[in-house]
């Protein structure tokens, strides 16, 4: 192979259509536009989903709202759930029992929202700052 010898593959390359050369080309005088209107006519096109001054549809329906996919599988548990359990670990399986956290969550995070009093372990769970800091604080300990 050299480099003078390169071509494109065949069929990518077509030869641009010339119109208005004639009526018997097929797309002599109008071009293949059909006579008058709005289309026929050079810079005659409107915006992407236009219906002619009509209400489009996209305007028409009702807007709905967004449904994150996650939420199906994360939870959030406050401390001051945590705090009302009798257990000294804590871990996924354990929320999932005790119907704290639902069946489907994959990710959980404790978030601080209340106080704790005792001291805990976590285990395998995530903890925003200042859960951390009052876990650690009243005692715990938190395992990765």
């Amino acid at each position: 192979m050299h480099l003078n010898t390169l071509k494109p593959a065949p069929g990518s390359k077509r030869k641009a259509k010339r119109v208005g050369r004639g009526i018997g080309s097929t797309i002599g005088k109008t071009c293949g536009r059909g006579h008058k209107g709005q289309k026929s006519r050079s810079g005659g096109f409107h915006k992407v989903g236009f219906e002619g001054g009509q209400m489009p549809l996209q305007r028409r329906l009702p807007k709905v709202g967004f449904t994150s996919r996650k939420k199906k599988y994360s939870a959030e548990v406050r401390l001051s759930e945590l705090n009302c359990l009798d257990l000294e670990l804590i871990d996924l399986e354990v929320l999932k029992k005790l119907n704290i956290v639902p069946s489907t969550a994959v990710t959980i995070k404790i978030i601080k929202s209340g106080k704790i009093e005792k001291p805990i372990t976590i285990k395998g769970i995530k903890v925003t700052g200042g859960a951390e800091a009052s876990i650690l604080a009243a005692g715990g300990k938190i395992e990765a």
